[in-house]
């Protein structure tokens, strides 16, 4: 089991019980939420996508509303399979 770093007082609603069910997974080693920013545009619901490789993992998006947040997940899987588990998860959380 990996585990999930909270170092901030503020989250995009909804994404800790999401990233807490994430960590569970094997092959999922550590997950980061970072900086959180205001967005123009307006997202229904939770919706988190891989945003970009990085060294071991990738960064994802997490938005809600005209809230975004990154999230950065150390893991030995495929940019595909980390999104489709998101989308799964997601799904089950709604």
């Amino acid at each position: 089991m990996g585990r999930l770093v909270i170092t901030h007082s503020t989250y995009v609603e909804g994404l800790i019980p999401l990233l807490q069910k994430l960590v569970k997974e094997p092959g999922i080693e550590t997950i980061t939420p970072a900086v959180i920013s205001r967005v123009r545009g307006r997202s229904i619901g939770l919706r988190l996508r891989v945003s970009a490789p990085i060294r071991g993992g990738y960064k994802l998006m997490a938005r809600r509303g005209t809230s975004a947040q990154e999230v950065f997940v150390v893991c030995n899987w495929s940019q595909e399979l980390l999104q489709d588990r998101l989308n799964n998860l997601a799904a089950d959380a709604s």
